[in-house]
């Protein structure tokens, strides 16, 4: 693990210790190793092979702990888990479009494909190179 500064430090960072994550979750330390083996939490890995948590991951374990507490099934909350961690990252995905959108609004191109690549401005007239690529018009005012 690379030492920084606390700058660097944010709810991803895995900086809690097995024990340190145990007791924030509110759970005994064999119960974390036991959502490790069957994937419900993804501790980061020292050089030595230690288990380190992140602030996201001791939410997580609440949230198991919680879907739990319901009644659901660790393969229920496994994929629960899934779902909600892919729709974080789609969440994020187009966020970082929106933005590359706005950026090249502000430039006055008028005609964009969004592909496997992002969102990239293409000539008017012209067609993106992949045909899968969908293809936003504005008309000019």
């Amino acid at each position: 693990m690379r030492r920084g500064n606390l700058d660097d430090i944010d709810e991803n960072t895995p900086i809690l210790s097995i024990a340190a994550a145990a007791e924030l979750a509110g759970m005994h330390p064999q119960t974390l190793r036991q959502y490790d083996r069957i994937g419900l939490v993804e501790p980061k890995r020292t050089a030595g092979n230690t288990r380190r948590y992140s602030l996201r991951d001791v939410a997580q374990l609440r949230e198991v702990q919680a879907l739990s507490a319901e009644g659901v099934s660790l393969e229920g909350i496994r994929r629960v888990l899934t779902l909600q961690n892919e729709n974080t990252r789609l969440k994020k995905r187009v966020r970082e479009l929106e933005e590359q959108l706005e950026q090249f609004e502000s430039e006055s191109r008028r005609v964009f494909a969004a592909g496997e690549r992002g969102v990239t401005s293409i000539r008017f007239g012209s067609r993106p190179s992949k045909s899968n690529a969908i293809v936003v018009w504005r008309k000019q005012r």
